[in-house]
C-alpha cells in the first residue's frame, strides 16, 4: 500500500518554493533601502555640523553644503517610499477597509495592492523619462557642477522598489490563507476589550444629625 502525500503538504511545499526566493530578494531590498537610507542620514548630519563648526571656527563653511544637502534629501525622500511600502508605515485611506473581514477584506487588500503597485511603476516611468531628459539637456548643480540626473536618478529607483512591495504583498495574500499588509507582516486583529458594567455606588442622603435620632 503506497503512501500519498496528502494534498494540503503539497500545497504547503509548492508555497515554500514559491516563497523561498521571493523572501531573498525582499530581504536583499531592505538591506539596500536601510543603507542608502542610513548612509545619507548620516552624511547629511556630519556634513551639517561641520559645516557650523567651521563657520563658527574659520567664519567660512564648507562650500557646497547647501546643496549636497538638497540632494541627499531627495535621495531620501524617494527611496524611503519603498521603505514606507515595506513597512506599512505610508498613508493609507482605511474608512471602507476597516469595515469589512474575512475574505472581502483580503480581495480589497489585494485589489488596493495591485492599484498602488501600477501606480508605482507608471510613476517610475515617468520620473525615469525625467531623469532622460536631464541627461540630454546636461544640467548641472549650481555650485558643485554635479550632473542631476545622478541624483534623481532616486525617483524612478525609489518609485520601482515601492511597486516591487505592492507586487509582493499581493503575491503572498494571493498564496497565504491570512491576510497580510505587507510581504512579511501579517494583519492582526486586536481583541476589542470587554465594558466592564458600572459598579454602583450607594449613595447616603444627606439627614440632620438630630432628624436620625428621632
Amino acid at each position: 500500500m503506497s503512501l500519498q502525500p496528502k494534498p494540503n503538504n503539497i500545497r504547503r511545499r509548492r508555497i515554500r518554493k514559491i516563497m523561498r526566493p521571493l523572501s531573498k530578494f525582499d530581504r536583499l531590498l531592505g538591506t539596500l533601502e536601510r543603507w542608502i537610507i542610513t548612509a545619507s542620514i548620516l552624511v547629511m548630519a556630519l556634513l551639517m555640523s561641520s559645516h557650523v563648526v567651521s563657520n563658527l571656527l574659520f567664519k567660512q563653511g564648507i562650500p557646497g553644503t547647501y546643496e549636497v544637502t538638497e540632494m541627499l534629501i531627495v535621495i531620501i525622500t524617494f527611496v524611503g517610499v519603498g521603505y514606507a511600502a515595506r513597512n506599512a508605515r505610508h498613508i493609507s485611506m482605511s474608512a471602507i477597509y476597516e469595515q469589512l473581514s474575512g475574505t472581502p477584506r483580503k480581495i480589497l487588500l489585494i485589489i488596493i495592492s495591485l492599484g498602488t503597485g501600477a501606480l508605482m511603476f507608471y510613476f517610475a516611468y515617468l520620473s525615469a523619462d525625467y531623469v532622460s531628459v536631464l541627461h540630454d539637456r546636461g544640467r548641472t548643480s549650481s555650485a558643485l557642477k554635479v550632473p542631476l540626473w545622478i541624483i534623481y536618478l532616486a525617483l524612478p529607483i525609489g518609485f520601482t522598489l515601492a511597486g516591487i512591495q505592492y507586487v509582493l504583498t499581493t503575491i503572498r495574500n494571493l498564496v497565504s490563507r491570512n491576510i497580510y499588509r505587507t510581504f512579511r507582516d501579517r494583519e492582526v486583529f486586536d481583541e476589542i476589550p470587554v465594558e466592564e458594567p458600572p459598579t454602583t455606588v450607594s449613595r447616603s442622603t444627606n439627614t440632620d444629625p438630630g432628624q436620625r435620632d428621632q
